[in-house]
Protein backbone atom coordinates (compact mmCIF):
# COMPACT_ATOMS: atom_id res chain seq x y z
CA UNK A 1 0.00 0.00 0.00
CA UNK A 2 1.20 3.85 -0.97
CA UNK A 3 0.34 5.48 1.91
CA UNK A 4 1.56 8.51 -0.16
CA UNK A 5 -1.19 8.20 -2.49
CA UNK A 6 -4.23 8.37 -0.26
CA UNK A 7 -3.11 11.43 1.38
CA UNK A 8 -0.27 14.48 0.58
CA UNK A 9 2.93 14.19 2.20
CA UNK A 10 1.72 17.24 3.99
CA UNK A 11 -1.01 15.38 5.52
CA UNK A 12 0.99 12.44 7.15
CA UNK A 13 2.97 15.20 8.14
CA UNK A 14 0.34 16.79 10.20
CA UNK A 15 -0.63 13.16 12.36
CA UNK A 16 0.66 14.65 15.44
CA UNK A 17 -1.08 13.41 18.41
CA UNK A 18 -2.42 14.77 21.82
CA UNK A 19 -2.17 11.92 23.41
CA UNK A 20 1.29 12.02 23.86
CA UNK A 21 0.83 15.03 25.85
CA UNK A 22 -2.28 14.60 27.46
CA UNK A 23 -2.39 10.77 28.11
CA UNK A 24 0.99 10.98 29.68
CA UNK A 25 0.96 14.12 31.98
CA UNK A 26 -2.51 14.06 33.37
CA UNK A 27 -2.86 18.06 34.67
CA UNK A 28 0.52 18.88 33.91
CA UNK A 29 4.35 18.09 35.25
CA UNK A 30 4.72 15.96 38.04
CA UNK A 31 6.84 17.25 41.36
CA UNK A 32 7.37 15.23 44.36
CA UNK A 33 5.46 12.23 43.17
CA UNK A 34 2.01 14.64 42.17
CA UNK A 35 0.80 16.22 39.40
CA UNK A 36 0.54 19.53 39.82
CA UNK A 37 -1.63 22.19 37.78
CA UNK A 38 -1.29 23.56 34.92
CA UNK A 39 -3.19 26.49 34.62
CA UNK A 40 -2.54 28.84 31.21
CA UNK A 41 -4.89 30.78 28.64
CA UNK A 42 -4.78 29.47 24.99
CA UNK A 43 -3.01 32.75 23.84
CA UNK A 44 -0.24 31.68 26.31
CA UNK A 45 -0.08 27.95 25.36
CA UNK A 46 0.24 29.41 21.42
CA UNK A 47 3.02 31.86 22.14
CA UNK A 48 5.23 29.11 24.14
CA UNK A 49 4.73 26.57 21.12
CA UNK A 50 5.07 29.22 18.42
CA UNK A 51 8.72 30.06 20.34
CA UNK A 52 9.54 26.58 20.73
CA UNK A 53 8.84 25.99 16.48
CA UNK A 54 10.94 29.52 16.07
CA UNK A 55 14.02 28.25 18.17
CA UNK A 56 14.29 25.49 16.07
CA UNK A 57 14.04 27.49 12.58
CA UNK A 58 15.97 30.57 13.55
CA UNK A 59 19.22 29.52 12.58
CA UNK A 60 18.51 26.69 10.21
CA UNK A 61 20.49 26.69 6.64
CA UNK A 62 19.10 26.96 3.88
CA UNK A 63 16.56 29.06 5.11
CA UNK A 64 12.99 27.20 5.24
CA UNK A 65 9.80 28.88 5.26
CA UNK A 66 6.87 28.30 7.29
CA UNK A 67 3.56 26.86 6.25
CA UNK A 68 1.35 26.72 9.04
CA UNK A 69 -1.22 23.26 8.68
CA UNK A 70 -4.31 22.33 10.18
CA UNK A 71 -7.24 24.69 11.77
CA UNK A 72 -6.95 26.83 14.72
CA UNK A 73 -4.54 24.66 17.60
CA UNK A 74 -6.72 24.53 20.72
CA UNK A 75 -8.73 21.55 21.03
CA UNK A 76 -9.70 19.36 23.60
CA UNK A 77 -7.86 17.50 26.11
CA UNK A 78 -7.53 13.25 24.69
CA UNK A 79 -7.25 10.02 26.82
CA UNK A 80 -6.99 11.89 29.86
CA UNK A 81 -5.51 8.81 32.24
CA UNK A 82 -6.58 10.46 35.65
CA UNK A 83 -10.32 11.35 34.76
CA UNK A 84 -9.44 14.88 35.25
CA UNK A 85 -11.93 17.61 34.24
CA UNK A 86 -13.22 17.55 31.12
CA UNK A 87 -13.04 21.16 29.90
CA UNK A 88 -9.58 20.85 29.52
CA UNK A 89 -7.52 22.01 26.60
CA UNK A 90 -4.65 21.39 24.52
CA UNK A 91 -2.88 23.16 21.92
CA UNK A 92 -1.52 21.68 19.12
CA UNK A 93 0.47 23.25 16.51
CA UNK A 94 1.84 22.23 13.38
CA UNK A 95 4.15 23.50 10.74
CA UNK A 96 5.59 22.08 7.48
CA UNK A 97 8.89 23.51 6.01
CA UNK A 98 8.76 25.19 2.76
CA UNK A 99 10.81 26.63 0.00
CA UNK A 100 13.95 24.45 0.29
CA UNK A 101 15.15 21.32 -1.88
CA UNK A 102 13.39 17.91 -0.52
CA UNK A 103 16.86 16.46 -0.55
CA UNK A 104 17.64 18.91 2.39
CA UNK A 105 14.74 17.51 4.83
CA UNK A 106 16.55 15.28 6.96
CA UNK A 107 19.39 18.11 7.32
CA UNK A 108 16.29 20.44 8.90
CA UNK A 109 15.37 17.74 11.21
CA UNK A 110 19.03 17.25 12.16
CA UNK A 111 19.05 21.11 12.43
CA UNK A 112 16.19 21.18 14.82
CA UNK A 113 16.87 18.59 16.99
CA UNK A 114 20.26 20.61 17.50
CA UNK A 115 19.12 23.83 18.07
CA UNK A 116 16.18 22.36 21.00
CA UNK A 117 19.49 20.57 22.46
CA UNK A 118 21.08 23.92 22.58
CA UNK A 119 18.14 24.89 24.84
CA UNK A 120 18.36 22.05 27.23
CA UNK A 121 15.04 20.67 25.90
CA UNK A 122 15.58 16.25 26.26
CA UNK A 123 14.78 13.44 24.12
CA UNK A 124 11.77 11.58 25.05
CA UNK A 125 13.08 8.36 24.29
CA UNK A 126 16.36 7.12 24.18
CA UNK A 127 17.22 9.72 21.60
CA UNK A 128 18.62 7.26 19.16
CA UNK A 129 18.08 8.47 15.82
CA UNK A 130 18.48 6.06 12.77
CA UNK A 131 20.43 9.03 10.42
CA UNK A 132 20.98 6.49 7.89
CA UNK A 133 17.13 6.15 7.22
CA UNK A 134 16.14 9.11 4.28
CA UNK A 135 13.58 10.20 6.36
CA UNK A 136 14.68 10.49 10.24
CA UNK A 137 11.97 11.24 13.06
CA UNK A 138 13.11 13.11 16.37
CA UNK A 139 10.82 13.28 19.68
CA UNK A 140 11.64 15.62 22.40
CA UNK A 141 10.43 17.51 24.61
CA UNK A 142 10.90 20.89 26.65
CA UNK A 143 11.42 21.59 30.51
CA UNK A 144 10.14 21.84 32.96
CA UNK A 145 6.91 23.30 31.22
CA UNK A 146 6.58 20.35 29.37
CA UNK A 147 5.64 20.87 25.81
CA UNK A 148 6.19 17.95 23.57
CA UNK A 149 7.41 18.55 19.72
CA UNK A 150 8.87 16.67 17.20
CA UNK A 151 10.36 17.13 13.90
CA UNK A 152 9.53 14.62 11.29
CA UNK A 153 9.82 14.18 7.49
CA UNK A 154 7.81 13.06 5.01
CA UNK A 155 8.52 10.98 1.68
CA UNK A 156 7.81 13.20 -1.17
CA UNK A 157 9.72 11.14 -3.78
CA UNK A 158 11.45 8.24 -1.98
CA UNK A 159 13.78 7.25 -5.21
CA UNK A 160 15.41 10.56 -5.17
CA UNK A 161 15.45 10.57 -1.22
CA UNK A 162 13.59 13.78 -0.98
CA UNK A 163 11.46 14.36 1.90
CA UNK A 164 9.20 17.42 3.22
CA UNK A 165 9.97 18.46 7.00
CA UNK A 166 7.41 19.53 9.30
CA UNK A 167 7.53 20.86 13.17
CA UNK A 168 5.17 20.18 15.50
CA UNK A 169 4.33 21.55 19.27
CA UNK A 170 1.59 19.96 22.10
CA UNK A 171 0.85 21.78 25.30
CA UNK A 172 -0.02 19.71 28.19
CA UNK A 173 -3.35 19.41 28.96
CA UNK A 174 -4.34 22.43 30.70
CA UNK A 175 -7.05 23.90 33.00
CA UNK A 176 -8.18 27.78 31.44
CA UNK A 177 -8.33 30.05 33.69
CA UNK A 178 -11.16 30.88 35.04
CA UNK A 179 -11.98 27.21 35.57
CA UNK A 180 -9.33 27.10 38.54
CA UNK A 181 -8.59 28.95 41.61
CA UNK A 182 -5.44 30.80 39.68
CA UNK A 183 -5.72 34.69 40.26
CA UNK A 184 -4.16 37.13 38.36
CA UNK A 185 -4.67 36.06 35.09
CA UNK A 186 -7.29 37.15 32.57
CA UNK A 187 -9.55 34.12 32.08
CA UNK A 188 -9.31 32.91 27.89
CA UNK A 189 -12.30 32.09 25.92
CA UNK A 190 -12.41 28.02 25.33
CA UNK A 191 -13.68 25.74 22.28
CA UNK A 192 -17.60 25.18 23.29
CA UNK A 193 -18.40 21.96 24.22
CA UNK A 194 -22.14 20.70 23.43
CA UNK A 195 -23.58 17.12 23.43
CA UNK A 196 -24.02 16.21 19.87
CA UNK A 197 -27.30 14.92 18.83
CA UNK A 198 -28.01 11.24 17.93
CA UNK A 199 -28.91 11.90 14.57
CA UNK A 200 -25.86 13.98 13.38
CA UNK A 201 -24.33 12.03 10.70
CA UNK A 202 -21.05 12.81 11.80
CA UNK A 203 -22.06 11.75 15.71
CA UNK A 204 -23.15 8.16 13.85
CA UNK A 205 -19.67 8.45 11.67
CA UNK A 206 -17.77 8.78 14.55
CA UNK A 207 -19.46 5.85 16.57
CA UNK A 208 -18.96 4.11 13.70
CA UNK A 209 -15.65 3.65 13.70
CA UNK A 210 -15.53 3.54 17.12
CA UNK A 211 -17.35 0.21 16.61
CA UNK A 212 -14.78 -1.15 14.13
CA UNK A 213 -11.66 0.14 16.72
CA UNK A 214 -13.48 -1.80 19.39
CA UNK A 215 -13.93 -4.80 17.00
CA UNK A 216 -10.25 -4.90 16.42
CA UNK A 217 -8.76 -4.40 19.81
CA UNK A 218 -10.91 -7.70 21.09
CA UNK A 219 -10.85 -6.37 24.35
CA UNK A 220 -14.20 -4.80 26.76
CA UNK A 221 -14.56 -1.41 27.03
CA UNK A 222 -14.59 0.14 30.78
CA UNK A 223 -17.73 2.33 31.72
CA UNK A 224 -17.65 5.78 30.41
CA UNK A 225 -15.73 7.66 32.76
CA UNK A 226 -15.64 11.47 33.31
CA UNK A 227 -14.37 13.40 30.56
CA UNK A 228 -14.86 10.30 28.02
CA UNK A 229 -18.12 10.09 25.81
CA UNK A 230 -19.54 11.86 23.10
CA UNK A 231 -18.94 15.73 22.33
CA UNK A 232 -19.36 18.11 19.58
CA UNK A 233 -16.33 20.95 20.00
CA UNK A 234 -16.59 23.96 18.58
CA UNK A 235 -14.47 26.99 18.04
CA UNK A 236 -13.05 29.40 14.70
CA UNK A 237 -12.25 26.42 12.49
CA UNK A 238 -15.81 24.69 12.54
CA UNK A 239 -17.13 21.63 14.55
CA UNK A 240 -15.84 18.42 15.16
CA UNK A 241 -17.77 15.48 16.91
CA UNK A 242 -15.15 13.62 19.53
CA UNK A 243 -15.52 10.41 20.66
CA UNK A 244 -13.48 8.96 23.81
CA UNK A 245 -13.72 5.43 25.65
CA UNK A 246 -11.39 3.19 27.35
CA UNK A 247 -10.63 -0.75 27.76
CA UNK A 248 -10.41 -2.47 31.10
CA UNK A 249 -7.22 -2.35 32.15
CA UNK A 250 -4.78 -4.86 30.79
CA UNK A 251 -1.33 -6.68 31.61
CA UNK A 252 1.43 -4.87 29.49
CA UNK A 253 1.68 -7.20 26.81
CA UNK A 254 -1.90 -7.42 26.38
CA UNK A 255 -2.04 -3.61 25.66
CA UNK A 256 0.74 -3.51 23.49
CA UNK A 257 -1.00 -6.57 21.46
CA UNK A 258 -4.37 -4.75 21.35
CA UNK A 259 -2.45 -1.75 20.44
CA UNK A 260 -1.15 -3.85 17.63
CA UNK A 261 -4.22 -4.97 16.39
CA UNK A 262 -5.60 -1.55 16.22
CA UNK A 263 -3.01 -0.74 13.76
CA UNK A 264 -2.85 -3.26 11.47
CA UNK A 265 -6.89 -2.85 11.13
CA UNK A 266 -6.04 0.68 9.99
CA UNK A 267 -3.26 -0.19 7.69
CA UNK A 268 -5.84 -2.93 6.44
CA UNK A 269 -8.93 -0.55 6.27
CA UNK A 270 -6.86 1.69 3.73
CA UNK A 271 -6.31 4.90 7.17
CA UNK A 272 -2.80 7.14 7.10
CA UNK A 273 -0.78 5.03 9.97
CA UNK A 274 1.76 6.40 11.86
CA UNK A 275 3.08 5.30 15.53
CA UNK A 276 4.50 7.62 17.95
CA UNK A 277 6.70 7.05 21.08
CA UNK A 278 5.11 7.34 24.31
CA UNK A 279 6.09 7.49 28.00
CA UNK A 280 3.75 4.16 28.21
CA UNK A 281 4.85 0.99 25.73
CA UNK A 282 3.84 0.42 23.37
CA UNK A 283 3.98 3.35 20.94
CA UNK A 284 0.89 4.96 20.78
CA UNK A 285 -0.97 5.00 17.23
CA UNK A 286 -2.71 7.87 15.02
CA UNK A 287 -4.39 7.09 11.57
CA UNK A 288 -5.87 9.16 9.09
CA UNK A 289 -9.06 8.16 7.44
CA UNK A 290 -8.24 8.67 3.36
CA UNK A 291 -11.83 9.88 2.41
CA UNK A 292 -12.70 11.90 5.50
CA UNK A 293 -10.57 14.53 7.84
CA UNK A 294 -11.42 12.14 10.78
CA UNK A 295 -8.53 11.28 12.70
CA UNK A 296 -8.54 8.56 15.58
CA UNK A 297 -6.18 7.82 17.88
CA UNK A 298 -5.28 4.64 20.55
CA UNK A 299 -2.89 4.84 23.07
CA UNK A 300 -1.99 2.93 26.18
CA UNK A 301 -1.97 4.90 29.45
CA UNK A 302 -1.09 5.06 32.64
CA UNK A 303 -4.02 3.40 34.25
CA UNK A 304 -3.38 0.22 32.21
CA UNK A 305 -6.35 0.51 29.88
CA UNK A 306 -6.20 1.39 26.36
CA UNK A 307 -7.88 5.03 25.21
CA UNK A 308 -8.98 5.14 22.16
CA UNK A 309 -10.27 8.93 21.09
CA UNK A 310 -12.28 9.64 17.35
CA UNK A 311 -12.50 13.05 16.11
CA UNK A 312 -14.35 13.64 12.92
CA UNK A 313 -15.81 17.09 11.59
CA UNK A 314 -19.22 18.18 11.77
CA UNK A 315 -20.13 18.25 8.36
CA UNK A 316 -18.62 15.20 5.82
CA UNK A 317 -20.13 12.24 4.42
CA UNK A 318 -22.79 10.29 6.37
CA UNK A 319 -21.08 6.91 6.66
CA UNK A 320 -18.51 5.78 7.75
CA UNK A 321 -16.87 3.59 5.09
CA UNK A 322 -13.58 2.47 6.88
Amino acid sequence: MNLGKLIPAAALLAMTIMVTACGAQGDGQKTGGKASKVTMNEQQAIERAEEIIHQAVEGMSPKPTLERMGPTPVGPCIARDDHGPDDRLAVNVVYKLTGVPGAEAQNLVRQARDAWLKQGYKHNSSGEVDWSSSFPSVYMRTGPDDFWMDAVTGVVDRAKGEGLASLAVTSPCFLPPGKSKASGVTPASPAAFEAPSADDPATRRALAHSSRIYDALQVASAPTQPGEGLSTVRDESGASVHHAWSTEPLPERERAAAVARAQTFFQSAGWTVRRVPTPEAPAAVVAGHPGERTVAQVAASTTGAVRVAVTTPATGPASADA
